[in-house]
């Protein structure tokens, strides 16, 4: 891609979703969600692929039905309350709607059948800013209107552990297992959403180092599934026996980064009186970590002689930057220690 086109693209990219980061009228925020969209279609449809266009077409699709659906209930709202602003929505009908639409836009369940598909078919550069910056902007309008109906949040944060841990066990392609895992991570931070959004934040922090970190070894081994995965030792062993680290972080095992803020949501979950809505999430986490455990298993504890079947690829040298997949690894491994502070620093 031409680089002046790459740099407009992802200048529309950031500016559409620090416009919605930055308004607090609903037709302001519809228009930055649009352009964010808009932005990143040619990112996705870039290499002509049938399956990079069949994709980007699958997202256009939902994206579109979902600012439909945002501007629909912001008309709604401003209609049976007669304003526009994005923190004094009070109305349940329009602020149920407006939950479900952003839930469609970022891929909660039970509205998340398109990430798999989408992410399947995109190279993970792309797959990256999908997974990553894309979720920014509607988690914003989340945290902003702070739903009341309590019940609709609860219901699509536990839907979504769950569907994101059953969803990934049987996966082989490794863009599926990171969009499950997506909606997982989704789940807890919507469940946590309405008693402390400063966890949430944390959450979805952590959740955006983490991804990134996952998506940076995959892309510098140039893995898309887990056959190709398991011949990379030979080409970056010291990544290699730092990726099942990453990867169990990502499942949320002490002392890694990714304990951190499930430790902190069961916590705030069992103070509001919600034990069986915690034991429930502590058990889907469970099935994230059998996929995450495979992946490790796959990539360290099956070194030749007992490969997996698979064709070993070329190693050819990366062009790839490591400043920011050592950066992000580094901060996926270390931060539990820094719990005490970080919460502090969060807590209003």
């Amino acid at each position: 891609m031409n680089p002046y086109i790459l740099a407009i693209l992802l200048f529309g990219l950031g500016l559409g979703t620090t416009i919605t980061f930055a308004s607090s009228h609903w037709l302001l925020a519809w228009m930055g969600l649009e352009m964010n969209t808009l932005a990143i279609i040619p990112l996705m449809a870039q290499h002509h692929h049938p399956r990079a266009v069949e994709a980007t077409t699958k997202y256009f699709l939902i994206q579109a039905a979902a600012a439909a659906t945002l501007l629909f209930a912001s008309i709604t709202n401003a209609w049976l309350t007669g304003q526009w602003e994005v923190q004094q929505i009070t109305h349940p009908l329009p602020t149920t709607m407006i939950t479900l639409a952003l839930a469609l836009k970022i891929g909660l369940a039970p509205l998340h059948a398109w990430l798999p598909e989408v992410l399947q078919g995109l190279d993970l550069t792309t797959g990256l800013i999908l997974s990553t910056w894309q979720k920014l902007a509607p988690f914003a309008l989340i945290l902003q209107i702070q739903p009341s109906n309590s019940n609709t949040l609860i219901i699509l944060g536990l839907a979504s552990t769950l569907i994101g841990g059953w969803g990934g066990l049987n996966q082989t392609q490794l863009r599926k297992i990171l969009a499950y895992s997506s909606i997982a991570h989704l789940g807890w931070m919507i469940l946590i959403l309405q008693f402390s959004p400063s966890i949430t934040l944390l959450t979805l922090l952590t959740y955006l180092i983490m991804t990134s970190s996952t998506f940076l070894v995959f892309k510098l081994n140039k893995s898309t599934n887990i056959n190709t995965l398991a011949t990379s030792w030979a080409k970056a062993p010291a990544l290699t026996a730092l990726t099942p680290l990453i990867l169990l972080s990502l499942g949320g095992l002490p002392p890694l980064t990714g304990f951190m803020p499930k430790w902190l949501i069961l916590q705030e979950l069992a103070k509001q009186g919600l034990a069986p809505t915690a034991t429930l999430a502590a058990l889907s986490a469970l099935l994230s970590l059998y996929f995450y455990l495979r992946l490790s298993y796959a990539m360290t504890l099956t070194i030749s002689p007992n490969n997996l079947l698979g064709t070993t690829p070329w190693r050819l040298p990366s062009t790839q930057l490591t400043f920011p997949l050592a950066t992000s690894t580094t901060l996926t491994i270390c931060l539990l220690p820094l719990t005490p502070a970080i919460s502090a620093l969060l807590t209003p």
